[in-house]
């Protein structure tokens, strides 16, 4: 027994430090945006070529691109969806209770995203790098006519960002910055 323990915790000695690093890295990746999808963009395509050149894994990419579709729904939503606060409201307004402001000229709110940027980044390349993984191996490689997979994937594309955008329009939310409202002249010079 005893001689285990040393084994044992020489093991969870090695994984902390292996955890700090990648922490490290991450904490170092952090404020690169372009940096950081750019890579991300590369490992998605230098999986594409081992999947069109390999020619199988159809299965496994279906699973990638359902994942990271997944994780742009997250993205783009909300954290507080608005059509569960107007029904919300709408209880509160029978019960006869108190209302607070809940249009958008009577309170500022931020769009706060279910998932944030760097956990999207994270989730995406990390899953990326596990469809390649899976690659080497000829047991994930289920024979299957992937031009079937390519439509329905598209197919369930189009429908769900079509019912998102639905969304974004009806309860009028933007989940992009699209740039700082600048007020006042073009005259940046404080003399």
């Amino acid at each position: 027994m005893n001689s285990d323990a040393p084994e044992e915790n020489a093991f969870w000695a090695q994984k902390s430090a292996l955890e700090q690093r990648y922490q490290i890295i991450l904490d170092k990746a952090t404020p690169h945006n372009k940096e950081r999808w750019a890579f991300t963009a590369l490992v998605l395509v230098i999986y594409f070529v081992r999947v069109v050149f390999a020619q199988g894994w159809y299965i496994v990419t279906y699973a990638l691109g359902i994942y990271l579709l997944n994780l742009f729904l997250a993205f783009l939503q909300p954290k507080f969806d608005p059509s569960l606060e107007m029904d919300m409201e709408a209880d509160s307004v029978e019960e006869g209770g108190p209302m607070l402001p809940t249009r958008s000229d009577d309170e500022f709110r931020p769009f706060v995203r279910r998932l944030p940027e760097f956990k999207f980044w994270h989730s995406a390349t990390r899953s990326i790098v596990i469809a390649f993984f899976c690659t080497l191996f000829r047991v994930f490689d289920i024979p299957v006519f992937w031009p079937i997979l390519l439509v329905y994937f598209c197919i369930l594309f189009t429908l769900t960002m079509k019912r998102q955008i639905k969304h974004m329009i009806k309860y009028r939310y933007i989940p992009f910055n699209i740039g700082k409202k600048s007020y006042g002249g073009g005259n940046k010079n404080f003399n």
